[in-house]
């Protein structure tokens, strides 16, 4: 019953940006045939209001568009996303950092939720590795272009002699498992291990074992999760979390093509970006699988990532470097 409920929520949220762009284009239709009837003075606040509906009326229908091309069976999921920091020690480290800032206020500014699952603190600053988990309509569906080897260049503000450096992170991405799809699993294949919280968690952080780490044995994946008030909580989470994982392994070992899983994302490397990031000596981010830059690089930092996602769905989801399209040298 409850499944049936959310495909019926599904389909009415799918149908009312049409509903509304319909009506939207009838007022447009409306405004047009009367405002050549009306006074100079009129006119011209008739053609303000036009113009403000038609820009609303292109954003609804682009929006309409991209929402055609998330076709996959848990594009409409949330999702769970992962960053690890590459080589490049505290560079690197702060690398991550940045990029976990950039999810979130992207995030944010579509009006999903980005909880912190479990994060890994780096040795002087930065993180060495973070998961997220994604919470809202068509996450993953969206979120998934994100999978791959983001580079940055940038004079390294802890390089004392002020020299470019060349840092790199990876980012996962995999669909969150409704309940209904997971797989029953006994609780004997699975090892939990608790310990203390190192983040921030009230007074019970460092003194009581409230985080959690959940094992699966015969894969050897593992979830931690920190970020909940209790044990409780985090053991929910982590399992959850896990069980998602563990679907998206097996759904790719059905397939058997295990490289779309792992080797998509590639090693943490100069040969696997997806998308540079250049701070000096200019400013440009550019998406190597479709072409699309930017000057605009504060921007892209502070979330602006639609351009570059959706520009990525309708090119039809390109894994790799297209033909013609250079790296950004640094």
């Amino acid at each position: 019953a409850q499944k049936l409920t959310d495909e019926s929520a599904s389909i009415r949220r799918k149908l009312d940006p049409l509903k509304k762009g319909e009506t939207r284009l009838q007022d447009i239709e409306v405004m047009l045939e009367l405002g050549g009837e009306e006074p100079e003075s009129v006119q011209e606040t008739i053609e303000a209001d036009l113009t403000e509906d038609i820009s609303a009326f292109r954003k609804e229908y682009d929006a309409l568009e991209l929402s055609t091309l998330l076709t996959g069976p848990h594009d409409a999921n949330n999702c769970i996303l992962s960053i690890n920091a590459g080589a490049g020690g505290t560079e690197s480290c702060d690398w991550a950092d940045m990029l976990m800032r950039m999810y979130q206020r992207w995030g944010e500014s579509r009006g999903w939720k980005v909880d912190v699952t479990d994060i890994l603190e780096g040795d002087t600053a930065g993180i060495k590795s973070a998961v997220m988990l994604i919470s809202g309509e068509n996450a993953y569906g969206f979120c998934k272009a994100e999978r791959g080897v983001h580079r940055l260049v940038r004079i390294s503000p802890f390089d004392s002699n002020k020299r470019r450096h060349t840092s790199f992170a990876s980012v996962d991405v995999i669909a969150e498992i409704a309940e209904t799809e997971q797989e029953s699993i006994p609780p004997t294949e699975f090892r939990v291990d608790t310990f203390r919280s190192g983040g921030k968690g009230g007074q019970n952080v460092n003194k009581v074992e409230t985080a959690v780490r959940i094992t699966h044995l015969e894969s050897g994946l593992s979830v931690a999760c920190q970020t909940q008030r209790s044990q409780h909580q985090n053991r929910a989470t982590a399992m959850n979390l896990l069980l998602s994982r563990i679907f998206a392994l097996k759904q790719d070992q059905q397939k058997k093509d295990m490289e779309r899983f792992y080797g998509e994302k590639g090693s943490v490397s100069w040969g696997n970006q997806i998308r540079s990031y250049v701070f000096q000596p200019y400013r440009m981010v550019k998406d190597l699988r479709t072409g699309i830059d930017t000057s605009d690089v504060q921007g892209v930092m502070d979330g602006k990532l639609n351009d570059f996602v959706d520009g990525w769905l309708r090119a039809g989801c390109p894994l790799k470097k297209i033909t013609g399209v250079e790296e950004v040298d640094a």
